[in-house]
């Protein structure tokens, strides 16, 4: 039921509003500041806005309402819907009022009953039963179990099936033997012992025999088998040739310092004279050596007349 709030200004007047069109909720109080005016007035949080100053709000925003509550700066009049099933407080009650700041917390008395007046010493195990017929009984310790919800006949057939699976019927046999004499297995294996057989022989042993028999007239025929021959493993095509070092001469693992079309270790890569690191310094090819630039203007002697010039060429 619509209830119609009026709360006297001028502001601010201690609540907090949320909600509104633009959230796809209803303009709602969710915080009262107590001992404002919205708590003297008994606005309550919770309280869903239906009209303010008589203007529904079902399409207004967020940012709408505020502007109208700011438009009425000495009263408000709030129209609001309030749940009845509202959260109970312990409020204390002064002049008929509740007092906005005091809390009751006061215990309530309580009827006094001793230990064995309504509550059990022990606890008992659950056991549920279903009777099969008036001789025999299931009983069923489980919690919660639905054995009594079942019929005496259908508890039988469930227990018949569960017996029936677990002893597998015995196959019958097509006749009763008498003794082992008459099993077919048996007579099968005094049969292979009984009846001759013919000597294995090899491939060669009885070409040789048949060349035997038939005094040299027929030729020996034998298969020819070649040894097998050793073939070397093909090179694999991930295996890479390592490049080798123009100073020492070894191959090269790892960092590689390319010089022109050069290859060298980092520790080879020295001048040919001082034997100094040419790393970070410049290097200079003269005559095949690498050298640094004061050895290389050395062996560098421009003709008369003129003089030397380092140059780089652009990366």
């Amino acid at each position: 039921m619509p209830l119609s709030v009026v709360l006297d200004g001028p502001a601010p007047w201690g609540f907090r509003l949320t909600g509104g069109k633009d959230f796809n909720q209803p303009l709602t109080i969710s915080r009262i500041t107590p001992g404002s005016k919205a708590a003297v007035a008994n606005l309550c949080a919770g309280d869903v806005i239906v009209a303010i100053e008589g203007v529904p709000t079902t399409n207004m925003l967020h940012c709408e309402a505020q502007n109208k509550i700011k438009e009425s700066p000495r009263r408000v009049c709030l129209t609001v819907e309030r749940n009845e099933s509202s959260l109970w407080s312990p409020r204390v009650v002064e002049g008929g009022k509740n007092h906005p700041y005091k809390v009751n917390l006061e215990a309530e008395k309580q009827e006094y009953k001793p230990i064995g007046a309504a509550h059990n010493r022990k606890a008992q195990p659950f056991v549920a039963a279903a009777n099969l017929d008036d001789t025999h009984q299931v009983v069923s310790s489980a919690y919660n179990t639905p054995i009594g919800l079942y019929s005496s006949g259908n508890i039988q057939d469930a227990m018949e099936g569960q017996i029936r699976g677990l002893a597998l019927p015995k196959p019958d046999s097509p006749r009763t033997l008498a003794s082992i004499e008459d099993s077919d297995v048996y007579q099968m294996l005094q049969r292979d012992q009984e009846e001759p057989q013919e000597p294995r022989q090899s491939g060669s042993f009885r070409a040789l025999q048949d060349f035997i028999d038939s005094d040299g007239a027929r030729p020996i025929v034998t298969r020819t088998v070649k040894a097998p021959a050793t073939r070397a493993a093909p090179p694999t095509g991930n295996l890479q040739k390592l490049p080798v070092c123009d100073k020492c001469g070894n191959g090269i693992v790892g960092t590689v310092v390319k010089a022109r079309d050069k290859y060298r270790h980092p520790g080879c890569f020295v001048c040919s004279d001082c034997d100094v690191n040419l790393k970070q310094k410049g290097y200079f090819f003269v005559g095949g050596q690498l050298y640094c630039e004061a050895h290389a203007r050395v062996r560098m002697r421009p003709p008369e007349g003129h003089d030397l010039v380092s140059t780089f060429p652009s990366a």
